[in-house]
């Protein structure tokens, strides 16, 4: 009998993906999320609300082998409230699935949760986030590690950096570029574009966090990126020229933010050692 993965925020942007890809992996996915219209009809839909105080909880939402929480609002507005606000649920939600006896757990992190930082990101690197989204991730990740000190729960913190792909479903900056083509506009208004991330195609990133959560071999803070700096401007532009796109980015429009950092990717030194090890 195949595992059982409970993927929360099935239906989000990240989620769809995750949904299809643990399928196609063979593993029996139960879906969680408050509607179901974008995701694959092989799973198993759960409709039990995840931050429900119900004792029974866990059995509820299909006592699964793993938990696969990506749920999360408002990721791409990062000093929304909401993250705040939302972040002793999370807590709440992770506490009672550890205290059922969940075998492992796998969560999305960020790279906000550093802030402001120049060079390789890995798992020891210090943290001092800079915005509300960043902060509240940066506790979850706290919280989750030490209420899993002694238990046998394997818990991998996926730290996501700049995602790319299946953009006219996402919120990013490539999704606005989208719509605004859309709508006819001539110029799209940007920053400077100098600074280097670190960025993945969806379809990699979906890949490299589905297998990983086929193995318990390798855990804690895992770096699900490309580990290659690229400048937003050569990333935005190589985008705009692949769709065929005639809209014109208007650089210096916006300032850079404050809390991006110059220069900054991940050092992916475990997920590649997973994937040639289990990328099978």
């Amino acid at each position: 009998m195949s595992k059982k993965v409970l993927i929360t925020g099935a239906n989000g942007y990240i989620g769809r993906h995750v949904v299809q890809a643990a399928l196609n992996k063979g593993l029996t996915v139960l879906a969680a999320d408050l509607k179901f219209d974008e995701i694959d009809d092989r799973v198993i839909q759960v409709t039990h609300p995840i931050f429900s105080n119900d004792a029974q909880l866990f059995e509820k939402l299909g006592s699964p082998d793993i938990i696969v929480h990506l749920a999360w609002r408002d990721g791409f507005i990062h000093n929304s409230s909401i993250h705040i606000e939302d972040l002793p649920q999370h807590y709440q939600f992770l506490q009672k699935m550890v205290d059922s006896g969940v075998k492992q757990i796998a969560v999305m992190g960020t790279m906000h949760e550093i802030g402001y930082y120049e060079g390789a990101i890995n798992a020891q690197t210090p943290t001092n986030p800079e915005s509300l989204y960043g902060i509240s991730k940066n506790a979850l990740r706290d919280v989750l590690f030490n209420i899993t000190k002694n238990t046998e729960t394997v818990v991998q913190w996926l730290r996501a950096f700049y995602i790319v792909g299946d953009d006219a479903r996402g919120s990013s900056i490539f999704a606005k570029i989208v719509q605004a083509e859309h709508e006819g506009k001539e110029v799209f208004p940007f920053t400077t574009g100098k600074n280097k991330f670190d960025f993945i195609n969806i379809d990699c990133l979906v890949k490299q966090i589905v297998t990983t959560i086929t193995q318990t071999e390798f855990s804690g803070i895992i770096n699900v990126a490309s580990g290659v700096p690229e400048t937003l401007a050569n990333q935005v532009e190589s985008f705009i020229k692949d769709n065929g796109f005639k809209i014109k980015l208007d650089y210096g429009a916006f300032p850079d933010r404050p809390y991006d950092s110059p220069e900054t990717w991940a050092d992916v030194t475990i997920i590649s050692n997973i994937m040639e090890k289990y990328d099978k």
